[in-house]
This record gives structure tokens, C-alpha cells and sequence, in this order.
């Protein structure tokens, strides 16, 4: 699959503005310990369901201290519902623990402080710079490494790899909305399993539609 050009490129980015003008960040969040809890729970999990989770948990407890206040077993019990509790709830605590120790308290604006915290890889310290300070970056989760595929922007075999490759094509001050118009075309349209195709606005630069169309075309009338 060939990559796609710096035109294709341009058209994709404005259409998806076109067809999703209200693509953002659906984690909801107060400050930046909040968001940054959040994308922590969210991994594995549905940003519905993380919701509902700290809608209740940060009317309780939303600064590392009153996280830590908790302790391992009564965040556990608040978190349990998202899946694999344990390890997130102990990442968090770790977390905030050295957000208190090693910046009184407060979530650091930059990706190598951030990545250092426990549970808070790349991906995760990519969304908090671009939504929480508004910080050009660019998050590679699996439906924008699914989409970014497809279209044919990217090639690479990592999300890291994915994230260089569209840092290329898009010029920086479109990364931040790129990640979050790639991510509502991919949970809106581009399914995992069965992508509505007719009804992408950009079906007609998708490199895997347009193969697909093509090995169409070259199926005998008979077997069809």
C-alpha cells in the first residue's frame, strides 16, 4: 500500500473537519490530574464507560493527594468496573505519589517529566500535553493506527512509528485535531470489523477502499 501525497493529505484533514466540527477529547476532565487519570483508565476501556466511573470517583477524590488518601484497595473498589483494576489503580497511586514528591503536587506540561510517572506511557503523555496545555502532539491509540493504515497516511508497524510518520505529512498545529478527527472517524465510521465505507467522506483517497475496489473490478461476473 502505497503512502498517500501531501494533497490527499490536505483534502483528509479538511474534510473530517467538515464532517466531524465537534471532534475532541470525550474523556471528560476538569484539570489536568483529572485528564490524566482518566487516560489511564481508559485503557482497555470505552471513554463512556471511564465517565461514568470518574464522574464518581473525582466527586470524591481528584488531586494526587486525596487519591492517595484512598489507598490501593478502596480505589480498586471505586475503578473495578473498568477492567484490569489492579494494575491501573496501583499505576495511579504511583503516580500521583510522584506527582506529590517530585512536583508538589502538580502534572508537569512536558512528555519526558510526564512519561517517568508510572502507568503513563506515550500515548497517554501525548493527550495530556495537547488537551490539558494545549501542546502540539499527536496520541496513536488503535483506531488512529487503524485509520492512519488504511487511509494510507502511515505504514508503520508501531503506534511510535505511526506517530513519526504523520508528524511528516501534517504540519505540527494539526496534530492535536488530527488525532481526535481520526479517532471519531474510526469509532464513527472506519469500525474495526466492518467499516462502513459508502459512508466515509474520504473513501475516495482511502488506500484500502480503493484496493479493495480494484481486486472487485478483477472478480469474474459468474462468481459474483
Amino acid at each position: 500500500m502505497s503512502q498517500i501525497d501531501a494533497e490527499e493529505s490536505r483534502f483528509i484533514f479538511d474534510v473530517l473537519q467538515k464532517k466531524f466540527p465537534d471532534a475532541r477529547c470525550e474523556l471528560e476532565y476538569h484539570t489536568p490530574f483529572e485528564l490524566l487519570v482518566a487516560t489511564i483508565l481508559s485503557a482497555q476501556c470505552t471513554d463512556e464507560r471511564v465517565n461514568l466511573v470518574t464522574a464518581s470517583l473525582f466527586a470524591e477524590a481528584n488531586t494526587p493527594e486525596t487519591i492517595i488518601a484512598l489507598g490501593q484497595r478502596e480505589l480498586e473498589t471505586k475503578i473495578r468496573s473498568l477492567g484490569l483494576y489492579h494494575n491501573k489503580a496501583k499505576n495511579i497511586l504511583g503516580a500521583c505519589r510522584a506527582l506529590v514528591e517530585d512536583f508538589a503536587g502538580q502534572v508537569p506540561e512536558d512528555r519526558e517529566s510526564l512519561r517517568k510517572l508510572p502507568g503513563v506511557g506515550r500515548k497517554t503523555a501525548n493527550v495530556v500535553v495537547s488537551n490539558a496545555f494545549g501542546i502540539p502532539a499527536l496520541a496513536v491509540d488503535t483506531h488512529v493506527f487503524r485509520v492512519a493504515h488504511r487511509l494510507g497516511i502511515a505504514q508503520g508497524k508501531t503506534p511510535e512509528k505511526v506517530e513519526v510518520e504523520l508528524m511528516r505529512v501534517f504540519p505540527s498545529e494539526k496534530w492535536s485535531q488530527l488525532h481526535h478527527l481520526l479517532i471519531f472517524l474510526g469509532r464513527r465510521i472506519c469500525d474495526a470489523r466492518k467499516p462502513r465505507c459508502e459512508e466515509c467522506p474520504v473513501a475516495q483517497v482511502c488506500k484500502l477502499y480503493q484496493e479493495e475496489r480494484i481486486k472487485i473490478s478483477f472478480i469474474p461476473k459468474a462468481s459474483l
